[in-house]
């Protein structure tokens, strides 16, 4: 019985495998045909051609609208310099560290296969004209030759983002959503353009202790707003719930690149500065984890406790070279099953299919909003949820995927030391069982790098019911770590 289950799993997974490569194929068949598509759409509706990430490098970047000045050090590239000094946000450089290469990366299956074609023949002719010596400079020159090229790439796709951001004026894309909901943030009401945040303080604002909550990715501040805070009515904790950057009823500039600077400075000016929080408890759901850990890194003096709901940690090995597609790959394995690894995979690996479903779903939520009212009878949880999940642009959750969950996320071992090491803050981790967006190994993988952090893991419970649905549980264990935090 148990020999004729394993054969059982090795079939279905070898008919995962074979039908996953060729979805996948034509996928990024796909995807190619509808970067052509929106190149002309963009120019016709537009009058100008937008950059994307598949853009061929071309020779020089001598066009450039900044001044961009590119240098190679050690077949690293950075820019240095960028021009007039209000751009970007009033910095005067960037690094493409910040910058994930996922975003400009993402080899398809059609030129894995190919390249292993190639190179394997390549070695053969190699070794069969040149000496060892000359073989190692011909490796050499590829490899910086590869480095210039995704510089190049990313640089191109950067001309077009880098200028001055006016959050004043009107810049979203004819592919995004333009009601009132998804445009309030660019209403001249809105004087300091920060995010949205929704607040609950105790009556006389006595509230003598802060918490913060931060979604997750493709979310809103309603999954906090509409589950924990109606259960903490009565507590004497002023709460923070924040839209982030490119989410819900927050600024959605079409020119950032949502990095991790960005998203924390906007944290920052818009909860901590203008509420003049000094220290402050956290409460993060998902991508919110990653977040949370960069405040944390930056004002780690000021946490009394972190609470992490679902954290998305994948342990890069040492030996992994290119550690940003090792999580991207995580994340997204371009597998047709389980439904969300396909749907995970569909968003992460293609810039232009991601944008179609965008375009389908998020111009249109008002729509698909209506329909569900309809279909739930109204109910309430159902459509913060879709309003949540629908209330975005193409071109945040795109960059803050890949900057973000692939880019920093690849880089969390540090941030999780410095919690380990220099923090002394209850760290309490919370993940569903049944969780298929982020495994629950990632929470063990956080309690391994942080072994005070205590781990609680939610039987039937998945990614999104770890809250909603046992919202009064969950609100009850938040006052506990509070209330012990503050002892």
């Amino acid at each position: 019985m148990g020999a004729m289950k394993t054969r059982s799993a090795s079939a279905g997974r070898w008919v995962n495998e074979v039908v996953s490569f060729v979805v996948f194929c034509l996928l990024d068949i796909m995807d190619y045909l509808l970067c052509l598509l929106y190149k002309t759409a963009d120019y016709l509706l537009e009058a100008e051609w937008k950059p994307c990430y598949c853009l061929s490098p071309k020779k020089l970047i001598t066009t450039s609208r900044g001044n961009i000045l590119l240098s190679h050090n050690n077949c690293e590239s950075k820019i240095l310099t960028v021009s007039p000094l209000q751009q970007l946000s009033g910095r005067s450089k960037i690094e493409l560290e910040e910058i994930s290469e996922t975003l400009y990366s993402r080899p398809s299956l059609i030129s894995d296969l190919s390249k292993l074609s190639v190179n394997y023949l390549t070695k053969w002719v190699v070794s069969m004209t040149r000496s060892h010596s000359d073989c190692g400079e011909i490796k050499i020159s590829k490899k910086r030759r590869k480095t210039m090229k995704s510089s190049f790439t990313v640089v191109e796709m950067l001309q077009g983002k880098i200028r001055p951001q006016n959050l004043s004026r009107q810049v979203s894309r004819w592919s995004d959503c333009d009601c009132g909901f998804c445009t309030c943030w660019n209403s001249t009401c809105v004087k300091d353009q920060s995010l949205f945040v929704k607040t609950q303080f105790p009556k006389g604002n006595i509230g003598n202790e802060d918490v913060l909550f931060i979604h997750g990715f493709i979310s809103s501040s309603a999954f906090w707003t509409e589950t924990v805070f109606p259960r903490l009515s009565k507590s004497k904790y002023r709460l923070f719930a924040v839209d982030l950057l490119g989410f819900g009823k927050s600024p959605k500039p079409s020119d950032s690149l949502y990095t991790m600077r960005e998203h924390v400075e906007m944290i920052e000016k818009s909860v901590l500065l203008k509420h003049n929080v000094k220290s402050f408890h956290i409460v993060a759901h998902s991508l919110g984890c990653i977040l949370a850990l960069g405040l944390v890194a930056k004002h780690g003096g000021s946490i009394k406790s972190l609470t992490l709901l679902a954290p998305p940690y994948h342990p890069v090995p040492t030996t992994e070279a290119e550690p940003r597609q090792y999580v991207m790959k995580k994340v997204a394995p371009r597998r047709i099953w389980p439904p969300i690894a396909f749907g995970a995979s569909m968003a992460c690996w293609y810039e232009h299919i991601s944008r179609t479903i965008c375009l389908l779903i998020c111009k249109n939520h008002r729509l698909w909003q209506f329909l569900a009212k309809l279909i739930t009878r109204n109910n309430r949880t159902v459509n913060f949820l879709i309003e949540g999940f629908m209330c975005h642009t193409h071109n945040a959750a795109w960059h803050t995927l890949h900057n973000i969950i692939c880019g920093v996320g690849s880089k969390l071992d540090s941030y999780l030391d410095i919690v380990r090491d220099k923090l002394k803050c209850n760290v309490t981790i919370f993940h569903g069982r049944d969780d298929e967006v982020v495994p629950v190994e990632c929470s063990y993988n956080v309690q391994s790098r942080i072994p005070r952090a205590r781990v609680k893991v939610v039987e039937n419970k998945d990614h999104i019911t770890l809250v909603v649905g046992r919202q009064v549980e969950f609100a009850k264990e938040l006052e506990e770590i509070w209330k012990s935090s503050s002892c």
